[in-house]
């Protein structure tokens, strides 16, 4: 897939996005499911029961995003090992940046739309996407394609407002009561889908250092110690699945880039059930490895994964 034919799938999204950009704030119907407004320090557990058939860590490599997706996924079980019928389910793409998406900044919005699909046919009662933006929420969820994706495909796509914080104590290390954006936590499954970049102070933001986008208030308060705000994140958010897209991966400038010669092609989909094996094998597409980046070696210390994705078990599918 070369540059102009990564426009043009994305294009319908991005088109679509700028014809219905008019709608305001709240781009869906917020009478959603939830829990009671009043959210305990108890936060329920998304992950699912190990099941030693499957590797914990899958790629495909494949120049349709799609067929990369559901491969990797399929490797791993399948969507119906972690999505039930009846449940709810909340995406959380990197929507952080007002970029396109050849610039690599968010998440492919294709892959997040055939997410979406994936989990309503599995009988999702409800599929929310969300985000906390870094910069303006409204126009990074319709420059990056993501708006007009996920709500083709049948989520509900909404952005924060005040009310939908709750204060939760994260019980970290560092992080204690911290505003949470409510869809992350009144939910019954939690699939992370970052974007593989650079990153100017952690090396990398991959599956785990998404999980800032989960949070309100001052996020950047975190960045004096961000590898243990990284890690206190990820053994709170406690994802069920993290499907990585690294189908173009922003090598340089992040984690917002901007310039195209910044990011190279790699036709890539991770699925992974551990975030540490997960962002493990991910960075590597960054020249980088996983014992060489602070918040993956000390996620993996403190038990919420294992660094060596290999011994995790890993497959790997070309073609």
């Amino acid at each position: 897939m070369e540059r102009r034919d990564f426009l043009k799938q994305t294009g319908k999204a991005v088109a679509l996005a700028a014809v219905t950009g008019g709608t305001g704030l709240i781009f869906h119907n917020r009478d959603v499911l939830s829990r009671p407004a009043g959210v305990s320090g108890t936060i329920p557990s998304f992950t699912v029961t190990a099941d030693t058939r499957y590797p914990a860590v899958a790629l495909c490599r494949h120049e349709d995003p799609i067929s990369a997706l559901n491969r990797s996924l399929d490797a791993i079980g399948g969507i119906k090992r972690f999505v039930k019928s009846g449940e709810r389910v909340t995406i959380k793409p990197n929507v952080g940046w007002d970029r396109s998406p050849a610039q690599a900044a968010n998440t492919n919005p294709a892959l997040v739309g055939e997410m979406v699909r994936l989990c309503l046919a599995a009988g999702a009662v409800q599929v929310v996407v969300t985000d906390v933006s870094c910069n303006d929420p409204r126009r990074c969820f319709l420059r990056s394609g993501v708006r007009a994706a996920a709500e083709e495909a049948g989520a509900s796509v909404l952005l924060p407002l005040d009310e939908d914080y709750r204060t939760v104590d994260l019980n970290g290390k560092l992080l204690s009561e911290w505003p949470v954006l409510r869809h992350f936590i009144e939910t019954d499954r939690l699939i992370n889908m970052p974007i593989v970049k650079q990153h100017s102070l952690s090396r990398c933001t991959i599956g785990m250092k998404n999980l800032y986008g989960i949070l309100g208030g001052r996020r950047n308060q975190l960045h004096q110690q961000i590898d243990q705000s990284i890690v206190d994140l990820t053994a709170f958010a406690n994802p069920t699945l993290t499907v990585v897209d690294a189908t173009h991966v922003l090598t340089q400038g992040g984690p917002q880039g901007g310039s195209l010669d910044y990011v190279v092609r790699e036709d890539t989909v991770i699925c992974g059930t551990d975030p540490v094996a997960v962002d493990a094998r991910s960075c590597e597409y960054l020249g980088l490895q996983g014992h060489a980046v602070s918040h993956i070696t000390l996620a993996g210390a403190a038990g919420l994964g294992l660094v060596d994705y290999k011994a995790a078990g890993c497959k790997e599918i070309v073609g």
